[in-house]
Parts: C-alpha cells; structure tokens; sequence
C-alpha cells in the first residue's frame, strides 16, 4: 500500500507533475483553486492562489513558467511576480464545460481534454491541441463528459486517453511529427474493475500507469493493456499518478475528498493528500515540456 506524504486535505487534488531541473512536485486542488509544490529535499512546501479553478498545467522551457488550463481558458503563469498572461478561451460557447486533464505530447505541444459539470453530464467537451505557435486545435476524438488519462507513449506515436464515465482507456496513432491522429482503439476495459480510470502517465519502459477514480487504487499495464500490476491506497478517490525524485523512481499520486460524506471521511482521513511509493523496478521519465511562444 502506497504511504501518505503529504497531509494537504485538497478537495480536488490533481495533475501530479515532477519538475525534474528544480527536483519539486508541483500539483494542483482544482476545487480550492490553488497551485502546490514540494521540495524533498527540504520539505518546503508552497502555494499560490488562482483567478479559477485550475484544471492542469505542464511545465514549459522557462522554470519561471507554466503554462496554465485553467476552468475557462489556457495562461501562462510566472512564479516570480505570480503575473498570469492569457493565451486563449476554451468553449466559451458551452458554459458548463471547463478544461480538465492535460498532458504534452514529445514535440512539446499541450493536449487537454473538457470536462461537463452540468448534472447531466452529457459527453459534449472535446479534446484539444495548443500547438507550438498558440493556436488551439480541436482534436478529431469523440466528445467526453470527463477527458482523462491523457499521456503519450516514450516514443510519441501513441495516445492514450479516455472519457472516465465510459470505464475504458483509449489510445490511438499518434504521428509526432504532424500529430495527425489515427486508429482509434480500446486499450483497457475497467468494466469489471472497481473505479473509473483518471490521470496517467507513461514509464520508460512504455507501461501505463492510472490512477483509478473510487477504486482506491492505482494500476500498472503492460503496453498490449493487460494488468501487471495494482497499488492500493487508503482513500478511494485517487486522481493522478506521476514519477519524481532525482532517480525518477519515486511514485506520487494524488487524491480528493470531494463529495465524501463526514462518514466516509472518518474512515479516511488522508484523502486529499498526496501519497508516494519508492520503486526498485520501475522509473519514469522527464515530463515533457511546453515548447510554444512564450511572453
């Protein structure tokens, strides 16, 4: 079982990213609209307050700067002045879509998915590329009520993602040159498994790692999508795993506490921490950055 690291009690805690030049995780608690990190070496922790929600970010080739989704819109962000420059809108014609999951793929382009919080839910967010130049793609995929698992293969010629609802994870042909998309396929089915599939990212040996949305759980699958292997956790809503430490082989996952009732948080008090597990037979590999135009 994976061990608490850090008690932070996020509502939403998302997007786990290593910043491996600063060695620092970086995350953010999309519900308290604030952006985390940690250093540790020293154990120093930091936060910086939000305009909105932040749904996820990627780390780009400034270590002063991020490249921010935020609820409505994409923006860089400078650490040092806390200064936030726009970059676009995203679905400002359906409001009750936000940004959601985001990763970038191996030429440095962001890929992010929406996500519905009307109570329906309905499957109308779609899936985007903000190439190198600022401009914003819509992605030939189908639409989702909630984009997740997004992560790219080491090579970059795979896509992984998923609409979590659904209980499968995706992936389709990826040219990492063009980002032309093709041969959409299923990669796992989680029908029969307890959770629904959320945020991803890739080892260097090509395997996937999900973190799993109320299964309390995070899983490991080998590249054709069979299970190799499952880590438990203590809270049931962990939200995204990546690897960090200056071996890479450090896990860290984080978790929520939304929409658990007092009951259920007595049982698990920790939920919304960030849980983390050292691996001797595993290691990740640097997260790729943001390589568009910076202000």
């Amino acid at each position: 079982m994976m061990q608490l690291k850090i008690d932070a009690k996020n509502i939403l805690g998302e997007c786990v990213l290593w910043c491996e030049r600063l060695q620092r995780l970086l995350w953010t608690d999309i519900e308290g609209a604030c952006l985390w990190s940690y250093y540790p070496a020293s154990d120093e922790i930091f936060q910086w307050a939000m305009p909105e929600r932040l749904a996820c970010f990627a780390l780009t080739d400034d270590d002063d700067q991020l490249l921010l989704g935020l609820a409505s819109r994409l923006a860089y962000f400078q650490f040092s002045t806390s200064l936030i420059t726009p970059v676009c809108d995203v679905e400002s014609d359906l409001p009750t879509t936000r940004i959601n999951d985001g990763r970038c793929d191996r030429q440095g382009r962001f890929v992010f998915g929406c996500f519905n919080q009307a109570p329906d839910a309905a499957a109308i967010g779609s899936f985007y590329r903000l190439n190198t130049d600022l401009s914003l793609e819509r992605l030939p995929l189908s639409q989702a009520a909630v984009a997740n698992s997004i992560c790219f293969s080491p090579d970059g010629g795979t896509m992984y993602y998923c609409n979590s609802p659904d209980k499968v994870i995706r992936c389709c042909s990826y040219d990492p040159t063009s980002g032309a998309i093709s041969e959409d396929r299923l990669f796992a089915d989680l029908s029969d498994q307890p959770g629904e599939p959320d945020g991803s990212t890739i080892d260097a040996e090509g395997y996937l790692w999900n973190a799993q949305w109320g299964g309390r759980r995070v899983v490991r699958y080998l590249p054709d999508g069979q299970i190799d292997r499952v880590l438990d956790l203590p809270v049931s809503q962990p939200s995204c795993v990546t690897f960090g430490g200056s071996a890479l082989t450090a896990l860290y996952v984080s978790t929520a506490r939304v929409s658990l009732s007092d009951t259920e948080l007595a049982f698990q008090p920790q939920a919304g921490g960030i849980f983390h597990a050292e691996l001797d037979d595993a290691r990740g590999i640097p997260e790729q950055r943001f390589l568009g135009r910076r202000f």
